[in-house]
């Protein structure tokens, strides 16, 4: 007896059970997947190009030495502010004035060798004219050979001053050579500007470039009064950059602060060239240069700190757009057509995804495709495909990509409050 009893409860409580379970189906079914509508509506876009990369000045001189010397006196420091043709620093000048003072005395006696070339040429000049007038008046006093050994004479000296006066001139550019090399141990400013690097200190020896040798550079000038940014963007992003964009630069050294710019320079190479990672196994990535002007920069802003850059590729006003999230791809289903079915089984190829949003019409998604043009910072504008007014399914991204046509949907406020709190977050 308390056997058949027990029975009947058990059954009594899997009938209780499966009844729930029916019924939490059915309301599910009736009520349909939770999702976030948005309806398409009309708004402002604007597309932008995201880079990252530093602050540089616009003009800038790095200064290097062109002779080798101990540096003798050191003038400025760096972040001072410098005027054109201002003296910045002195090597040591002895070896070089020692060397003019070589020179000029070279030259010296060269003019003094010119000088004892024309006393041997008027010489000669006199002995050969001497030699002519004897032999026109009587060729017996001096003979035919005496009077060719002066004239022969004569050229010689005269071959003689000349190539001394070569000599001179020689002498003299050797001179001009050391005093240019004696004036290089007096660096001063190319231009106005500040000292915004100092590479070297009184005592240390700088020295000259060569081939394999960049040399010392010894300080750099730059011109603060205009500043740009230079930007690393992605093979993918440079096609919509022109030049003029606007922009907005960020600078982590300011990090509350935006400040305005333009475009006014695109790199036509790519900065580390794909031949640089040949052999190394790595995919390199292929970015090009993007220089940005900022107007009106603030004293405050130094070369090299660290920014981030949108740059304006486009704008629409007032157009018709949807949220970047509720855009899925879907295969585009075979409808039927042999020829088509055909030609896409010779070829192997897949057909391309067809890009739609889920419009909902009487509780249910009906998937459908649209053609978007720009992309702003969350919403695609929409070129065909949905009017003002649809509603269509804005999230989760993960049920939207579950979706399918004539599925059942409700809108949950509850996923509306999720989305506000972790965008406040």
């Amino acid at each position: 007896m308390r056997t058949g009893i027990k029975v009947l409860l058990g059954f009594v409580v899997l009938g209780v059970v499966a009844a729930a379970a029916i019924l939490a189906m059915t309301f599910e079914r009736q009520g349909g997947t939770p999702v976030r509508i948005e309806m398409v509506s009309q708004r402002d876009l604007v597309a932008t190009v995201t880079a990252s990369g530093n602050v540089r000045a616009t003009r800038k001189v790095d200064i290097s030495s062109d002779i080798s010397a101990k540096v003798a006196e050191l003038l400025v420091d760096e972040g001072e502010d410098v005027e054109e043709g201002q003296v910045l620093l002195r090597l040591d000048p002895t070896r070089y004035r020692a060397a003019l003072n070589r020179s000029e005395a070279n030259l010296s006696q060269v003019r003094a060798q010119v000088a004892q070339a024309e006393a041997n040429l008027l010489r000669a000049s006199r002995h050969a004219e001497r030699m002519r007038s004897i032999w026109a008046s009587d060729s017996l006093l001096v003979s035919r050979q005496e009077v060719e050994n002066a004239e022969t004479d004569l050229e010689i000296q005269e071959s003689m001053l000349e190539a001394s006066t070569f000599g001179v001139s020689q002498a003299q550019a050797a001179v001009e050579e050391a005093r240019d090399q004696l004036s290089k141990t007096v660096i001063v400013a190319p231009m106005s500007g500040r000292v915004t690097r100092l590479n070297v200190e009184e005592g240390e020896t700088v020295i000259v470039g060569t081939m394999n040798n960049p040399g010392s550079l010894v300080l750099t000038v730059s011109d603060l009064s205009v500043m740009e940014v230079v930007l690393e963007v992605d093979e993918t992003d440079v096609p919509e950059i022109a030049l003029g964009d606007e922009a907005t630069v960020e600078l982590d050294a300011f990090p509350e602060l935006e400040f305005p710019g333009f475009v006014t320079e695109i790199g036509n190479s790519a900065i580390r060239p794909p031949s640089q990672s040949a052999g190394s196994g790595q995919t390199p990535t292929i970015d090009f240069e993007v220089v940005v002007t900022l107007f009106d920069p603030p004293a405050e802003l130094r070369p090299d700190l660290s920014a981030t850059a949108e740059v304006i590729t486009d704008t629409r006003d007032n157009q018709l757009s949807i949220p970047i999230i509720s855009l899925t791809l879907r295969e585009e289903e075979e409808n039927g057509n042999g020829g088509n079915s055909s030609a896409s089984g010779r070829g192997g190829d897949k057909p391309d995804p067809i890009e739609g949003v889920f419009v909902i019409r009487e509780g249910r998604v009906t998937f459908t495709p649209v053609q978007i043009g720009i992309a702003g910072q969350e919403y695609f504008e929409v070129l065909s495909g949905v009017a003002v007014g649809d509603s269509i399914v804005s999230g989760p991204y993960q049920v939207i990509r579950e979706l399918e046509d004539g599925d059942e949907v409700r809108h949950d406020e509850d996923l509306e409050s999720d989305d506000e709190r972790n965008g406040s977050s």
